[in-house]
């Protein structure tokens, strides 16, 4: 390859790596602006999301020539909705920076304590990351005006600990987007049950106050959907061979301070002094975990 072509792979992969973690943090930002900005509930916002992800990631498929269900299993299936489903009833109370952070840890820990179950002892830059990113998400909790409320906060770790098993349970896969293209599909029963008891009982509190679709978050759910969730794994997985394991772990921090600079321009979401030490401590923590520890 001449010094040209390589220069023209390297500025292919990092801008193609920017629009991956901005259709990352997109996705908080489309949610929140969903259901907190046009009062969209969290139950269509789910199922939107899913079948709009499902129906663009069946089409590439199908343009390939592949079928969508010979990837992908219902156990994957299962935390990938199980992630979508308590993502979106966090943000409904839940500012997007805080979100994403909490995210962040919830991922790192489940990923660091299911190793632990199966006897793998952590390193000494594991555990001094993650007990650095647990003592920012503590501080980030704590009793105050500013401190992001504390039921929405447990069910985005939920969510993100859901991501984390969903990660786990495709890590050994060959063909990482034909099995998300089949664990989506397989999503869709799911995203019926989920309906079903907002149909029956519209004014429960499992619809949230009834199902609400107004133009603007429907637009939100879809995009989340087929652009930010779809596109935005058939890219990353496109260019995650191009990066070696601690840079692809260092391009994921920048998820949460995408989001926080998205949700203060196009939410006025406020960059408070706790949340910058709380992110600078989570994502250090996160950075010591993931690229110190594979660099010793």
């Amino acid at each position: 390859m001449t010094l040209h072509g390589s220069a023209g792979g390297m500025f292919r992969t990092v801008l193609l790596t920017a629009v991956c973690m901005t259709f990352f943090a997109a996705n908080s930002l489309l949610c929140r602006m969903a259901l907190f900005g046009t009062g969209m509930d969290a139950v269509s916002y789910t199922v939107l999301r899913a079948v709009s992800a499902a129906v663009v990631l069946w089409l590439f498929m199908a343009l390939r020539g592949q079928r969508v269900l010979q990837h992908g299993n219902r156990r994957a299936a299962l935390a990938l909705f199980a992630y979508m489903a308590c993502f979106s009833w966090a943000y409904v109370n839940l500012p997007a920076a805080a979100g994403a952070l909490i995210i962040a840890v919830a991922v790192q820990v489940t990923m660091v304590g299911v190793g632990v179950m199966l006897g793998q002892r952590p390193s000494r830059a594991q555990t001094l990351g993650i007990s650095l990113a647990l003592a920012g998400l503590v501080y980030l909790l704590l009793p105050g005006l500013d401190a992001p409320p504390l039921w929405p906060s447990a069910i985005i770790f939920l969510s993100g600990a859901s991501w984390a098993v969903y990660t786990l349970c495709g890590r050994n896969n060959s063909a990482p987007v034909a099995a998300t293209a089949g664990n989506f599909v397989r999503c869709l029963p799911l995203a019926l049950v989920l309906l079903l008891p907002s149909w029956l009982y519209p004014d429960g509190m499992w619809a949230g106050g009834g199902l609400s679709l107004p133009p603007a978050g429907v637009a939100c759910a879809l995009a989340a959907g087929a652009v930010a969730s779809a596109l935005g794994y058939v890219l990353w997985y496109s260019v995650l061979p191009c990066l070696s394991v601690p840079s692809a772990a260092v391009v994921q921090l920048s998820v949460p301070l995408i989001t926080a600079l998205g949700g203060a321009a196009f939410m006025g979401e406020a960059v408070t002094l706790r949340l910058g030490v709380s992110a600078a401590a989570i994502l250090g923590g996160i950075f010591c975990a993931t690229v110190l520890a594979v660099r010793r």
